[in-house]
């Protein structure tokens, strides 16, 4: 009976077996003599060997995965590994898709700048959070330039002014190096917004149809025929 129990054992656990390592260990892969065990229905067993734990997973039909190896005992729990790891894989690729999807855009500027730098790079600005993405606006400084940091400060201040229909600063200005940085997100209301002008074009569509209408109708009681017709 252990024999068989064994071998049945040692099929499921090559049939998930883990390739990659910094993926718990599975089964038969824990080697650790006793482990705090976490059944099915979340309830904590205490530590038990590690045959009785996997005798209890094969009754269960589940598998025994490792959740806390540095823990002393290592903590492991009683679950459906392959469920878990699908989940796992499915929550990696949308946080990948997203991070993927945002991408972080930089604009540079100095203390000084002048009037048509600072208007060409706040559409810039402007541009990149209506697609989406966020922005760090850093205002770099040269040489004596340190001792006047209240001037990058008004810089960047007047810039999350300037862009406030699009975006919403999520940090304060701050020294990194050389650079004082702000950090600015993309306003979730603003893809809404470019709808609208769409709506209203929609809807002020179907009132033209009739004036079209009208003048059509008007070309053809002005028309006269021609001689052959009479």
């Amino acid at each position: 009976m252990s024999g068989l129990f064994l071998s049945r054992n040692f099929r499921r656990c090559n049939a998930i077996a883990n390739t990659r390592e910094d993926e718990p260990r599975v089964n038969s892969e824990i080697t650790t003599p006793e482990i705090l065990l976490i059944d099915e229905m979340n309830t904590k067993r205490g530590v038990v060997k590690i045959q009785e734990a996997l005798r209890m997973a094969e009754a269960a039909e589940l598998d025994l995965v490792e959740v806390a190896p540095q823990a002393q005992p290592p903590v492991c729990r009683i679950m459906n590994y392959g469920k878990y790891r699908f989940q796992q894989q499915k929550r990696d690729k949308e946080a990948h898709k997203k991070q993927k999807n945002q991408v972080v855009k930089e604009i540079k500027m100095r203390p000084k700048i002048d009037l048509h730098d600072y208007d060409f790079k706040v559409k810039a600005i402007q541009t990149f959070l209506k697609a989406g993405n966020r922005v760090k606006v850093s205002v770099f400084f040269r040489g004596r330039e340190m001792a006047f940091l209240d001037r990058g400060r008004e810089v960047l201040s007047k810039v999350s002014d300037a862009v406030a229909e699009f975006g919403k600063v999520e940090t304060e200005p701050r020294m990194e190096g050389a650079y004082m940085r702000i950090m600015i997100a993309p306003n979730s209301e603003s893809p809404v917004k470019k709808q609208q002008p769409r709506q209203k074009k929609e809807a002020e569509a179907p009132q033209e149809q009739p004036k079209a209408q009208q003048q059509k109708t008007k070309v053809k009681k002005n028309f006269l025929p021609d001689a052959d017709q009479i």
